[in-house]
């Protein structure tokens, strides 16, 4: 179990210094992770143009979110890996299930691209951005504490605004 100084919300985690820090206070994950990730959609899409950026996608390599944190230059740093290490297990949870989903995506990619012929690479390379786009989306939902699984009320809430929206231009 973990004392109060490792809990999101008070002590050394507290909120004034996570939101300082641009870490979430509700979940104690911070978006800068997700850079890494768009970092690879980024060089994807560069493949239809500039097919010899494949090296720059192969040598792509998944890091966890401590690894990333404690090798970039994120003032709080460490700060950043203690939140996550404190983070509710839910979220946490959730997260960690979706980045290793775009982790899944990318080395398959990455296997697909050394295989592919030269006229192929423009479109696995778009197919897989595609992919990952809503993954990332989904993440930094989760790092923002919102639910990325409408409930049925939600959904009917939804699907009734839109029907507002489609009557006024109706």
């Amino acid at each position: 179990m973990l004392d109060e100084r490792e809990t999101i919300g008070h002590g050394d985690l507290g909120h004034e210094k996570l939101v300082e820090a641009n870490i979430n206070p509700k979940t104690g994950l911070a978006t800068d992770y997700l850079n890494h990730f768009n970092e690879v959609v980024m060089l994807l899409e560069l493949l239809c143009d500039m097919p010899e950026c494949i090296p720059d996608v192969l040598a792509w390599q998944p890091l966890s979110y401590a690894d990333h944190f404690m090798n970039s230059n994120f003032a709080a740093k460490e700060l950043a890996v203690r939140a996550y290490n404190a983070a509710p297990t839910a979220e946490r949870g959730t997260f960690d299930t979706i980045t290793a989903e775009m982790n899944s995506e990318i080395h398959a990619a990455q296997c697909e691209l050394e295989e592919a012929e030269p006229d192929q690479v423009g479109e696995i390379a778009t197919e897989v951005a595609n992919r990952l786009k809503p993954l990332i989306a989904e993440a930094g939902g989760v790092i923002h504490g919102n639910d990325t699984t409408p409930s049925s009320e939600g959904e009917a809430e939804s699907e009734s605004s839109q029907a507002d929206i489609d009557a006024l231009f109706a």
